[in-house]
């Protein structure tokens, strides 16, 4: 009798936070939209092919100004039609904004698939964060 498979690793998404100034702005747009629609969630217009994969411990990672910020982790997928007929999706995600180790992203459009390999890890939640002018710095200097 064959073994079964091991679980898939986690994948996660990538997504740009378009508009938003930083971790504190985008924690109060998704608290706005999440007393709005009554839920958290992310809409696109394609459902990610490797959804499974994703909800095997994944996340979306947010891009804030051009650095990977913060993530949220992905925890559904739901199939949507518009008033025209047209498919949508929403992925739905947990609440909770987790900040990550800050780490440059170039623009796209849509959201991409990031390996686990290349998902930054989480900013160690000990002492105080760096202040944002020091990390704005290092930025610039190409340090983070």
């Amino acid at each position: 009798m064959p073994e079964p498979s091991p679980p898939a690793a986690p994948l996660h998404l990538l997504k740009m936070a378009v508009g938003v100034d930083d971790i504190a702005h985008l924690r109060q747009l998704r608290a706005e939209r999440h007393a709005e629609r009554g839920g958290s969630w992310v809409y696109t217009r394609n459902r990610p092919r490797r959804a499974e994969d994703v909800l095997a411990g994944g996340s979306i990672y947010w891009v804030i100004r051009g650095h990977i910020r913060v993530r949220q982790r992905v925890i559904g997928f739901r199939a949507e039609r518009d008033a025209e007929g047209r498919r949508y999706c929403l992925i739905e995600v947990d609440e909770t904004l987790v900040p990550t180790v800050p780490r440059s992203c170039r623009p796209f459009q849509g959201w991409r698939y990031l390996s686990l390999g290349d998902a930054p890890p989480d900013r160690e939640t000990q002492g105080a964060p760096p202040p944002e002018r020091m990390l704005a710095e290092l930025r610039e200097l190409g340090l983070i």
